[in-house]
């Protein structure tokens, strides 16, 4: 999108999949990595220096990249918007959800908590190493030195960037956007579509418990893969759920293709959802969304214009929900017209666009970019 507009974009990135590399006792070494990786502090050091950026926009830095390079930023006063696709800075897990509940004992508490309970992927070694490069840089205040900017999906995560720490004025909202444009579809199919990675806090098994009390009275279909798969599999069998399909990964061609035909699309995640992309491709392909009453996701769905919000965790309440919106098409498709509005206002490529740059300039406009 930046070059389309003419920008110079230079890109930076490394793969966790080089964490294969490390065995034995090599894998100590990934601690330090984690924390502070010379190897790429030393290599970002020769890009600023040969590019010379206005801005750097990072987007993630776990594990092979690690924090160092915002210390390279600093030292050359050129400023960082950094944008957060989960709450990794506050919650080691990256979730606020453990255990099928939101937690913040991590920011209410210590890090401690998370290594108690192995909050990331569930492994002691490798949760303390997370926490331990959290401790470190909010020891050395990475997270709020002055050149540091900070964009949220949501306002409710920025609400919970801010409350968790970092400082207001530096964290700004900018939603995720969908592009190429799917384009509205009015004639829709006759059926349901849950779009997302098959994990506990996705509460998928509550999507069949609801199903199940709809008297599985028309078809689902699951898109996605993950942890959960098998499980799921072998209840679709025991309940008989037969007008549910399990269609697993689908190329993202074939996945917009099936939300566009879809008459109503279900989203029931039980964790602080910070912009479920999901939903924007929803609103685009002008299909309503069934959505939890839970953080980003009700900000995002206007219950009664662009879709209905459930009681997160309630089976009894999403199936009362989807027995409405299966008996009301009328007033699904109108749903459907206002999604594809709200899409149109907010989640374009060129509104983000605009969005995006108005950040750039307020971050670059401070008196130290200036000098």
């Amino acid at each position: 999108m930046l070059e389309r507009h003419g920008h110079r974009v230079t890109i930076y990135c490394r793969s966790n999949h080089e964490v294969n590399a490390y065995s034995g006792l090599k894998r100590a070494v990934l601690v330090k990595q984690a924390v502070w990786a010379s190897d790429s502090r030393k290599e970002f050091a020769r890009i600023l220096g040969r590019e010379k950026p206005d801005i750097v926009h990072v987007h993630n830095t776990f594990v092979m990249v690690s924090p160092s390079i915002f210390s390279v930023c600093e030292e050359s006063k050129v400023p960082i918007v950094h944008t957060l696709h989960n709450y990794r800075l506050f919650c080691p897990a990256g979730t606020f959800y453990r255990h099928g509940r939101v937690c913040e004992e991590c920011v209410e508490h210590s890090l401690l908590r998370s290594v108690r309970h192995r909050c990331y992927r569930n492994s002691l070694s490798a949760t303390t190493v997370t926490a331990l490069m959290l401790g470190v840089h909010r020891t050395l205040q990475t997270w709020s030195q002055p050149m540091h900017h900070y964009i949220a999906l949501s306002d409710f995560a920025r609400g919970r960037f801010v409350q968790s720490g970092l400082p207001e004025e530096k964290v700004f909202v900018k939603p995720n956007f969908v592009y190429p444009d799917p384009g509205l579809r009015e004639d829709k199919d006759n059926y349901a579509i849950f779009v997302g990675r098959l994990s506990p806090e996705k509460r998928v098994g509550t999507l069949l418990q609801a199903w199940e009390k709809t008297s599985n009275r028309f078809p689902l279909i699951i898109l996605g893969g993950g942890p959960e798969h098998e499980e799921l599999q072998a209840t679709i069998r025991r309940k008989g759920l037969s007008r549910v399909q399990l269609a697993g990964h689908s190329p993202r061609e074939k996945t917009i293709a099936a939300i566009r035909s879809a008459r109503v699309l279900i989203f029931c995640s039980e964790w602080y959802e910070n912009f479920p992309v999901t939903i924007a491709e929803a609103f685009a392909c002008g299909t309503p969304v069934i959505c939890s009453r839970l953080g980003a996701m009700q900000e995002i769905v206007a219950d009664g214009r662009t879709g209905l919000h459930c009681t997160p965790g309630d089976s009894d309440d999403l199936a009362k929900k989807m027995d409405w919106a299966w008996d009301h098409p009328a007033e699904l498709s109108a749903m459907g017209r206002e999604a594809r509005q709200e899409y149109e206002t907010k989640y374009t490529a060129e509104r983000n666009y605009d969005l995006l740059m108005e950040i750039y300039r307020k971050a670059a406009g401070q008196p130290w970019a200036q000098a």
